[in-house]
């Protein structure tokens, strides 16, 4: 399989990833579940590797998939700075426990300072 489905349409899919890849380009620091973090973590890297390009074509299309100026404008100037030298691996996966609710596994994704 080449990508988790996650019970939701193909278009309620990528809204919630762009909202959560703008979420976490915004606090740096996110709890979601472990499935939906391991999703991102591949969009992310894709976004910091268009923002290291730092072109306007790749802000035009990290523009496109964000939508929150001030996010792309956070990732341009600050984020892709920051990963200069780093070929890859961006994000940091912690596993947490189950959530209370419906023991879904939960994790911590955050950016590799």
């Amino acid at each position: 399989m080449a990508y988790r489905k996650l019970g939701r349409t193909s278009s309620h899919r990528h809204a919630m990833f762009r909202s959560i890849v703008t979420s976490l380009l915004d606090k740096e620091r996110i709890e979601t579940t472990e499935a939906k973090a391991k999703e991102i973590s591949g969009i992310v890297a894709k976004m910091i590797t268009l923002a290291k390009r730092g072109d306007l074509h790749a802000r035009r299309q990290v523009a496109a998939f964000i939508r929150d100026e001030s996010v792309t404008k956070k990732l341009f100037d600050t984020i892709a700075p920051m990963y200069s030298d780093r070929p890859g691996g961006y994000t940091r996966i912690f596993k947490m426990g189950p959530r209370k609710g419906d023991a879904a596994p939960m994790a911590i994704i955050e950016l590799v300072k």
